[in-house]
């Protein structure tokens, strides 16, 4: 059998890395093919499955082969404080492709639209897998299975649909795209197939995918500050949707 270190290096190029534990023990419990796995200490990762996550502790027992710090250290860009890593099979665009435009949906898309900061996309990624959405979709060249977007994700993308499309190839659905001119989100109930986009952080919506909304929507802000994180703005969305009905009788913040 190929040892740990060199089938890492094989397969290095072509998978995705699950960097720390916890995006490890997620992508096993949302079925995620994982041909190899490497920690620093077997011990205390196991004992970490066994406090946190007992339901994939065989199968991370049989994964985790044990190998020196400075070797772990060798094969991630930046070490994780658990000393886990590895390597996933990325489903094929094809597969995801079919998920995300299948009908009817039962929860929305979340399109980011041309997205700069890695972090954020996984945060965003990390909350759509929380709420059930059906997927996330960027535009743009940013990859959404870059290593910090994974890292950022802990490991959820394996929880939700993750592709990066062109704004005339996203999912068929009314497009709701969220912009400080349009109608206060609270007056209006997001349908389930709803496709929910967020411009970047830096220049907001890109004025092709501002053209092609169905309805613009905003969030409710205090006057004087001048935007969410875009996390926070998808939580915003998601939570709004999942009550199901548009809230009445509540005006704008005031100060």
């Amino acid at each position: 059998m190929t040892d740990p270190v060199t089938r890492w290096h094989r397969l290095a190029g072509d998978t995705v890395l699950l960097d720390g534990f916890h995006a490890l023990k997620h992508a096993l419990r949302f079925g995620a093919e994982v041909p190899v796995a490497v920690t620093a200490d077997r011990a205390a990762a196991l004992a970490l499955a066994e406090e946190l996550a007992p339901d994939v502790g065989d199968a991370l027992a049989g994964l985790l082969t044990e190998v020196p710090y400075g070797t772990y250290t060798s094969l991630v860009p930046r070490p994780h404080p658990t000393a886990v890593a590895a390597l996933a099979v990325r489903p094929s665009r094809e597969t995801s492709l079919a998920k995300l435009s299948h009908t009817p949906r039962t929860a929305p898309v979340v399109v980011l639209d041309n997205p700069r900061n890695l972090g954020n996309a996984g945060a965003v990624i990390r909350l759509a897998a929380g709420f059930g959405a059906t997927g996330v979709v960027t535009t743009g060249t940013v990859d959404p299975w870059h290593p910090t977007v994974v890292r950022g994700g802990a490991g959820l993308h394996f929880a939700t649909t993750v592709e990066r499309l062109t704004a005339d190839e996203l999912p068929p659905g009314p497009l709701f795209a969220l912009d400080p001119e349009g109608d206060d989100i609270r007056g209006v109930k997001l349908p389930d197939d709803a496709v929910l986009a967020f411009g970047s952080e830096r220049t907001g919506l890109s004025a092709e995918l501002r053209a092609r909304a169905d309805h613009l929507l905003s969030l409710p802000m205090r006057p004087q500050v001048s935007s969410y994180n875009l996390a926070t703005s998808v939580a915003m969305t998601l939570y709004h949707w999942s009550c199901g009905a548009p809230l009445q009788g509540r005006g704008a913040l005031r100060e």
